[in-house]
């Protein structure tokens, strides 16, 4: 009864000292390893511990970081140091401060307690490095009970080196749990004032000063009286150097430590008893109970040791009760080691050590830890591992299939797919990318040869069936409890380390005698056998990835396997890291990656927001020690395995900082270490290193470069090698930070002595940088700061030694620590400053990941990348680009359009110097205004790339094209609007002629007029007696208008065409020609018109192809002059000017590809001017036809007819009059106010229509019209695609426009929406008009009606134009009143607006309402969507950049080259490979006039077209689209370009029509949100 009495006080004790430390929660064994890695603000930033609470995690954050200062935590922090109760005299002060006091060794019970099995083993493992002691026996709430810490401890392995060992350099590491190693316990009786774990730090260290693996009572808090640690049994080891004037003992040795009197503990005794090479009992003297105890055991004579402490005073009867104990158990002197006070610690030491080292001398039995496990059952112990017997004997199930087998060839048969089939299909996939195999073979062919043999292999693959070893390991990992698998996998790698240590030291050996000796060959292959003969957890995760893989080949297979991605997000979730890439085949398999990490982010709620971070450095630099210091994770530092390649861990952040950090995990990137010493002397070790380091760095948001100082060859390789990834991460757009860490760098003058060293390193970055530079062709970068934003002082970090003294017995260095904890916290904060809203989750990651890796497997990275993340961020640039410059243009268009009208009402009778004062001030208007726009735009630009939701940070480098295009269509805009204004003076000037004879003549025609009215008064004549007089007088008033002359158009252009050639001699053959009897007949190329040395033999086959250019300018130009001439003015020198202009433009593109000369140029723009003289002349004559004086009375006659009737008969004319004023004054300023405005409200409309996303952006056109071209299934409309591109674009968009126009009546509607406007607008001029300046009516009088007129004249100025000539005609001799008048202009104004309602809804004839438009929306539409007009120099496919003015051209999609015209020399056949394919080949050649006849490497196509970039295609599948085409109208294309048809490979007659729009879909990123 009083036992179970002492058990509940034991117990209550506990659970009262958990609550005080609020633990409680947490018992037993809740407090998860996971819990304690996620990222919290508590991590990060360290303060003070202010209650007890707090003191648990804070322990365990400085643990994890390896800060051997974390026992040290235990007390409360308080200002004042000493309590007011100098004396300890007030009892209540004293039991209150002892309440908050806490023994470190109570709290490591408590958290031992309260961890699962997996943090159990973290903090032992975390406590070893620190060089603490560890539980060996764990108390329960009851001292009677304890528990074996065996699963705790199985993670510790240690390295040491015997003395045996010593010449040799070897070294032996094991699992401290399975070493063999002598075992000394040491415990004390109830009375001993000797502290026996003082006394045990003093032996196990070496020098002066000592190091506390065991606490004692003189360190922080040790003194405090101990609530639930007595029964606990420490462990900790001596592991010798190898060097005998430093080891205390010259092998391991394992001591043990009980706290508390044994007579407290008797089972942790006997146990200790029963397992220990040899037992120390620390004593003052031995009471009878402890008598009892001692004298009970057995077999002491070499077990049992007493350590004696003899004080000052102590009397005989202390000393007799230990001799007659030791008389007892006949325990020899040599068995008892006595302490007195003459004796000084040190001496006695040596007396204590001497013992040990002579009962090493004489072992005969070693208990390992894991073989004390029976005796613990025995003795009734509980062992913690017991409960994983069960995934223990699955681990082993799968290791004893390994059995006598070499792990190669187990690897072989349980491991498959990752064997040759993977290996080969990774290089197949490189070689895919690089052809440098082809030969002889065409490259398409070869490429399909590739895509075959590749699904040869996944057929061979699938065939495979899932190996027992792998059967058992899904079968483990699928259980439901998640404490099951983790146990599993535990045990998995427990076993596998082993088997690793045991199997690869003699090949590690081997590999570091060939090193030695530097036989390359050797190296290599030693180097393989490691990788053969690694086996490990990771090994198995990757086979369960190719399994998935696999199976995705059949619907049975990828049903059975779909659980699997699940199954891996889950491991990452729980903190298990996953291959990224497979270093030993050196691929990814993006599928399982994907799919895992896919499965992870749904599993997260899609909220999965990531901070990625690597570290890259040397080999065996400590960079995974590094990242588990920073983190408390564990990637695998020991050298017992070979790893490969890069795995990547997650860590979660804590809800206390995700909405400021913004980011919901760090996901840590390991990689192998670079520039591996041994490894460095092989072939393709720097293209390896090269490639990892891209890959990884272009996936990191930081990198942390590892940089050890002591090897400044290796430094220098891993600076050149980083530099290079930076690089080309700026040219692809991603904007990484770095910080350089230097380890084994301490002192407190570190940082002041290493700024040359950081100097130092700099110049080292700018001369690796400016060699990355050159080897990446990108002249303009000279220094490391014009790549990455770097400061010598914000990112270069000291760290000191990891060690604290000579390892194996030394500490981590809490400089160390300390050191690491502090980057870390700056790191994370610059990270939290810097960071944009514009976050990666989960898939931005993974998209990431796949153009990283594609273009890594070319050789030439930086023209290899393409990314869809980039590819949105651009199109969705476009698009707003593509808005900002319709605004633009749309404004000045407005302001155009208001100017034009102010110039058409300016005064007719004024000076034509008037005029150009006038039209000149309106130009330096345009000027401020197209200004003040480019401003904004600039602003908008600006203010687009400080957005942070639209991965602005991926295009910076396009930033200046886009500016560079703003000033462009400044510069054409304002050209634009000049040219226009003169053409309006012209027109006015031309105008003036013809208005002044019409003047002159009216006024003749009106005094005829009121002559023949007065002749007529007397007589009574009938309306057709009148007529007959009317008619006679108004033929002898006009019979001698003269007509307006004639200008010669065709000797205007030759001036202009003279002009045009000043400089180039040609004037003799423009001196007699007829120009408009030119261009009649076909134009025809000759032999003369190609410059080159190898004309005739290029010409003989580019004959056609030049024919072709020259028949397609000839068409664009001639369509040009005809869209000219459709609208109603007259010819203007600027049309010449600018079709001169737009001929240079296609000659320009015509230089490149054939070599055209000056007489090609002469001969074509005579052609094309002879064809404009004869269409600019109809202009002209057509013009001065509508406009003839003669012609423009002869409206009026009928009015003036009526005008004499109503006088003679003095009939009311009001209404009349008012009709007439509304039909020849007001309708045709109405009808050129719609037609005005009607072109930009056409643009308006499709660009918010349901087809305004056709016009987005050039790559969304591009993908319409080749899907619409496909649809079609036309062969002509493709070769006016691709021959004639421009005429093409420009009939779609027309043809477009005419559609949308039509559905709905939508030009009906535009068109009666602006009739609307402008009637409200004339209405209330009417009714404004009808007012005087006072705002009263005016005057109800005759002489009022002019006043009207010229209120509403001066109302409408800026809206319509009234022609003064038709107001005096129609109001000539007005005998109506103010009043009557105004309201029937009134009336007539509504009959104008149903009049012309009618007309619109009837008109038919959009065709030609389109090409009278002043502003053609056909037109504008296509500025917006053709861009440069540049074409590939291969493929001939257009350029799909952003703007008019960029540095490079681009296309999403290229061709076959056979579809440009281009064939082969040799055989005339179209060529069919693509040009993405040749450029990226290090065999492809080509010939052209560009390289003067001479055979170039496609490879090498910037040198002749540095304009261009041309990277691979995204997937083989994007060109499907094209290699369809090929196929399909193979035979008609060799008969369109007069060749022979293309060898297209086998496998592109296979692509379906279905399976070329997924491509063209896929390849312009096309998603169900576009369409």
């Amino acid at each position: 009864m009083s036992t179970m009495n002492t058990e509940g006080q034991e117990a209550a004790v506990l659970f009262q000292f958990l609550s005080k430390l609020g633990l409680k929660k947490f018992y037993p064994n809740k407090l998860t390893l996971r819990s304690l890695l996620e990222i919290k603000e508590s991590n990060i930033n360290e303060e003070a511990v202010i209650s007890l609470e707090e003191i648990p995690r804070c322990f365990l954050r400085k643990l994890f970081k390896i800060n051997a200062e974390c026992r040290n935590i235990t007390q409360i922090s308080k200002d004042q140091e000493e309590d007011d109760d100098l004396f300890g005299l007030d009892l209540y002060t004293s039991d209150d401060s002892a309440e908050n006091k806490i023994n470190p060794l109570d709290l490591i019970v408590a958290l031992f307690l309260c961890a699962d099995s997996f943090l159990q083993q973290e903090m032992a493992l975390k406590m070893s490095m620190c060089q603490f002691s560890v539980p060996l026996l764990l108390p329960h709430a009851s001292n009677s009970q304890s528990t074996l810490m065996l699963w705790a401890l199985r993670d510790i392995v240690k390295e040491w080196r015997p003395h045996e060992l010593s010449q040799s350099k070897g070294f032996v590491e094991d699992n401290i749990v399975q070493a063999n190693i002598p075992f000394y316990s040491f415990v004390r009786l109830k009375n001993c004032s000797l502290s026996k774990s003082q006394i045990l730090n003093h032996a196990l260290s070496h020098g002066q000063q000592t190091h506390n693996m065991f606490i004692h009572r003189d360190m922080e808090g040790g003194a405090h009286e101990r609530r639930i640690a007595n029964g606990l049994v420490e462990v900790c080891w001596y592991l010798p150097s190898g060097r005998e004037n430093l080891d205390i003992f010259p092998e391991p040795v394992a001591f043990a430590n009980l706290r508390g009197d044994i007579c407290e503990s008797l089972a942790q005794f006997t146990f200790l008893f029963q397992v220990s090479t040899a037992t120390f009992v620390f004593m003052d003297k031995v009471e009878t109970v402890e008598h009892e105890i001692l004298t009970s055991l057995q077999d002491v004579k070499s077990k049992l040791f007493f350590v004696v402490n003899r004080k000052e005073g102590n009397d005989e009867e202390d000393m007799r009760s230990v001799k007659t104990t030791m008389e007892e158990l006949d325990l020899p002197k040599s068995g008892v080691k006595i302490k007195n006070s003459k004796v000084n610690v040190a001496e006695f030491l040596k007396k204590l050590s001497a013992a040990i080292k002579t009962s090493l001398l004489d072992i005969k039995n070693i208990i390992s830890i894991e073989n004390m496990l029976d005796k613990a059952v025995e003795l009734g112990l509980s062992v913690d591992e017991s409960k994983t017997d069960k995934q223990k004997k699955a681990a082993e199930k799968i290791m004893g299939d390994i059995g006598v087998r070499t792990i190669p060839h187990y690897k072989k048969l349980q491991l498959p797919l990752q064997g040759e089939n993977w290996k080969r299909l990774s290089q197949l996939e490189k070689e895919e990318c690089r052809t440098k195999e082809a030969g002889d073979s065409s490259l398409e062919e070869y490429k399909c040869q590739i895509q075959m043999e590749k699904k040869e292999i996944r057929k061979e693959q699938s065939k495979q069936n899932m190996s027992e070893g792998m059967k058992s390991f899904l079968e483990a990992l699928s259980t439901s409890e998640k404490e099951k698998r983790d146990f599993f996998l535990k045990w998995m790698k427990f076993k596998f380390n082993r088997h690793s240590r045991d199997k690869l030291t003699k090949l590690r050996n081997e590999f570091k005698e060939q090193c030695k000796k530097k036989d390359v060959k050797e190296i290599a292959k030693l180097d393989q056998a490691l990788v053969d003969s690694s086996l490990g957890i990771e090994h198995y995760m990757r086979e369960m990835g190719l399994i998935y893989e696999v199976s995705l080949q059949s619907q049975d297979t990828a049903d059975k396997m779909s659980h699997l991605p699940g199954l891996a997000a889950d491991m990452l979730l729980d903190g298990y890291p996953l291959e990224l890439l497979d270093g030993d085949a050196s691929n990814i398999p993006e599928r399982w990656v994907t799919d895992v990490l896919m499965e992870l982010h749904r599993k997260v709620g899609e909220k999965s927001r990531l901070l990625v971070l690597t570290v890259l450095g040397v080999q065996s630099t400590g960079k995974s020690t590094l990242l588990n210091t920073m983190f408390g994770v564990q990637f695998p530092v020991s050298s017992g395995r070979c790893t490969r390649g890069a795995f990547m861990l997650f860590l979660r952040v804590g809800e206390d900082i995700k909405s400021d950090w913004n980011f919901d995990f760090i996901l840590l990137i390991d990689t192998e270490g670079l520039k591996s010493p041994h490894l460095a002397q092989l072939e393709d070790s720097y293209e390896h290193d090269n490639q990892l380091a891209t890959f990884v760095v272009g996936l990191s948001d930081v990198t942390i470069i590892n940089v050890a100082m002591e090897n400044s060859t290796e430094m220098k390789d891993v600076l050149q090698i980083t530099a290079h990834a930076f690089l080309r991460m700026k040219e692809i757009g991603k904007k990484p930070v770095c910080h350089f860490v230097h380890q084994n760098v301490g002192g407190v003058s570190a940082d002041t002595k290493n700024m040359t060293d950081r100097k130092h390193l700099l110049d080292q970055l700018n001369e690796m940088t400016q060699i990355a530079a050159e080897m990446e062709k990108q002249p303009s970068i000279t220094a490391f700061t014009d790549v990455l934003d770097y400061d010598m002082e914000k990112n270069n970090w000291n760290i000191p030694g990891l060690w604290h003294g000579i390892p194996p017995m030394a500490p981590v260095s809490t400089g160390y620590s300390e050191a690491v904890a502090d980057f870390k916290k700056n790191l994370l904060e610059t990270v939290k400053t810097d960071r944009s809203d514009e976050v990666s989750q989960i898939p931005e990651f993974l998209s990431w990941m796949k153009s990283l890796w594609k273009a890594v497997k070319y050789e030439n990275f930086i023209f290899s990348f393409r990314n869809t993340l980039v590819a949105h961020a651009y199109d969705n640039l476009c698009k707003e680009f593509n808005g900002w410059e319709w605004e633009f243009r749309k404004e000045i268009l407005s302001w155009q359009t208001a100017a034009e009208l102010e110039i058409s009402n300016a005064h007719n009778e004024s000076q034509v110097e008037t005029w150009t004062g006038l039209v000149e001030k309106k130009k330096s208007e345009a000027s401020q205004n197209v200004e003040i726009q480019q401003t904004m735009m600039k602003k908008k630009l600006s203010n687009y790339y400080e957005r942070k939701d639209r991965r602005v940070t991926l295009i910076e480098k396009y930033k200046m094209d886009f500016l560079s295009s703003i000033k462009s269509l400044a510069n054409e805009i304002k050209h634009s609007v000049c040219t226009k204004l003169d053409c309006i003076l012209e027109l006015k000037i031309g105008l003036k002629k013809a208005q002044d004879i019409q003047r002159k003549y009216r006024g003749v025609i009106e005094e005829r007029v009121m002559k023949l009215l007065d002749d007529c008064k007397d007589s009574t004549l009938s309306d057709e007696q009148l007529t007959q007089e009317f008619e006679k007088m108004w033929a002898q008033a006009t019979v001698n208008i003269p007509s307006l002359t004639e200008q010669d158009i065709p000797a205007c252009i030759l001036n202009q065409l003279r002009k045009h050639f000043s400089n180039q001699n040609v004037n003799e053959k423009l001196q007699n020609i007829e120009l408009k009897e030119i261009g009649k007949v076909q134009f025809k190329t000759k032999i003369d018109h190609v410059d080159s040395v190898m004309k005739k033999v290029i010409y003989t086959f580019s004959s056609r192809d030049v024919q072709s250019f020259a028949n397609s300018v000839i068409e664009i130009s001639t369509q040009f002059v005809l869209d000219k001439t459709k609208t109603n003015g007259d010819y203007h020198e600027s049309f010449t000017r600018d079709l001169l202009e737009k001929i240079d433009e296609s000659l320009k593109q015509s230089e490149k590809c054939y070599k055209t000369n000056t007489q090609f140029e002469i001969d074509l723009k005579i052609h094309i001017c002879g064809i404009a003289s004869r269409e600019f002349l109809k202009m002209h004559q057509k013009f001065l036809s509508e406009n003839d004086p003669r012609r423009q009375l002869d409206k009026y006659k009928t009015p003036y007819l009526s005008d004499f009737i109503d006088l003679y008969k003095k009939t009311d004319h009001c209404q009349r009059k008012a009709t007439d004023f509304v039909r020849l004054c007001i309708k045709p300023g109405v009808e050129e106010y719609i037609s005005r405005s009607l072109g930009i409200n056409i643009v308006d409309e499709i660009l918010t229509s349901c087809h305004s996303a056709e016009y987005s952006s050039r790559s969304f056109f591009q993908y319409n019209i080749q899907k619409e071209l496909l649809q079609k299934d036309d062969f002509e409309s493709f070769v006016k695609y691709i021959t004639k591109y421009e005429i093409y674009v420009k009939d779609w968009i027309f043809q477009h426009i005419l559609q949308n126009m039509s559905e709905g009546q939508t030009l009906f509607k535009l068109k009666n929406e602006n009739l609307q406007v402008i009637v409200r607008k004339i209405t209330g001029a009417l009714e404004q008009a009808s007012k005087g300046e006072d705002g009263v009516l005016l005057p109800d009088d005759q002489e009022s009606v002019p006043k009207l007129i010229n209120n509403m004249r001066r109302c409408l100025i800026k809206d319509i134009s009234i022609s003064v000539e038709a107001e005096k005609s129609t109001l000539f001799q007005i005998q109506s009143t103010c009043h009557e008048f105004t309201k029937s202009l009134s009336e007539s104004l509504s009959e104008l607006k149903e009049q012309l309602e009618e007309e619109f809804s009837n008109s038919e004839d959009i065709t030609d309402t389109l090409n009278k438009l002043p502003i053609k929306p056909q037109d504008e539409l296509f500025k917006r969507v053709f861009g440069c007009g540049q074409q590939c120099p291969f493929c001939k496919v257009p350029c799909e950049a952003g703007g008019k003015d960029h540095e490079k051209h681009h296309a999403v999609v290229h061709r076959p080259q056979g579809l440009g015209r281009f064939m082969n020399l040799d055989n005339e056949k179209l060529v069919e490979t693509l040009c993405t394919t040749d450029v990226h080949n290090e065999h492809s050649e080509f010939c052209d006039e560009d390289t003067n006849g001479e055979w170039h490497h496609y490879k090498y196509y910037t040198k002749y077209y540095p304009d261009w970039h041309i990277p691979p295609d995204s997937t083989i599948e994007a060109s499907d689209y094209w290699k369809y085409v090929l196929v399909l109208y193979n035979d008609r294309f060799a008969e369109e370009y007069e060749a022979k048809p293309a060898d297209v490979p086998k496998a592109w007659r296979r692509i379906t029509k279905e399976e070329a729009l997924k491509g063209l879909k896929d390849a312009f990123n096309i998603t169900e949100q576009h369409i």
